[in-house]
């Protein structure tokens, strides 16, 4: 739990909170590769940031070309963290068009990081896309109206920053700012 004046603990937590939302979803899809591990945590943070105001992983998402990257995890594939390589493998497997970086969980997957509403939606995005390959699921994040589409084709901002903001309507975004401004309070009490 939170503890006064102490920020590492809210880092800690956000960081295992990333690395457990890998474990999930490498041990509950099929063919977890790190293209479908990137669409499922974009997926789970637009959808948790739609609902609350804040995404679950505390990642921020680029708009390339296939689509939306959490670059700084990106580029922690390359030189992976002892925290990260002690809960999931990383193993280099041939498919059709290359090679594929399938994620392979070695711990297990702990919820106590996680809120029942958190939780719910790993599970939903794990079911509804628990056999479809990365190439299906780049599809998805391209559809029209969604977060990734307005950055990278109507804006023309490419390998830019895709805002949260952009996942609501403008109602939603009028609840979600007072939801985030009151957790932003709750945070500094505790910091």
């Amino acid at each position: 739990m939170l503890k006064h004046n102490n920020h590492g603990l809210l880092i800690n937590h956000q960081r295992e909170k990333l690395i457990n939302v890998m474990v999930y979803f490498a041990q509950n899809t099929q063919k977890c590769g790190k293209v479908k591990l990137f669409k499922l945590m974009y997926f789970l943070d637009f959808e948790h940031y739609r609902q609350i105001g804040r995404s679950v992983t505390g990642l921020n998402y680029y708009a390339w070309p296939m689509g939306p990257v959490p670059v700084d995890l990106y580029a922690e594939f390359d030189v992976p963290a002892a925290d990260m390589l002690s809960r999931v493998q990383f193993e280099s497997i041939s498919v059709k068009n290359g090679l594929m970086i399938n994620i392979k969980p070695i711990a297990e997957f702990d919820p106590s990081h996680f809120s029942k509403r958190e939780l719910r939606l790993m599970e939903q995005q794990a079911n509804q896309y628990h056999n479809t390959s990365a190439e299906e699921m780049i599809e998805a994040t391209h559809l029209e109206y969604k977060p990734w589409q307005r950055v990278y084709i109507i804006e023309g901002k490419k390998q830019q920053l895709i805002p949260y903001e952009y996942v609501l309507t403008p109602t939603e975004k009028d609840v979600i700012s007072e939801l985030s401004q009151e957790h932003q309070e709750m945070v500094r009490n505790f910091a």
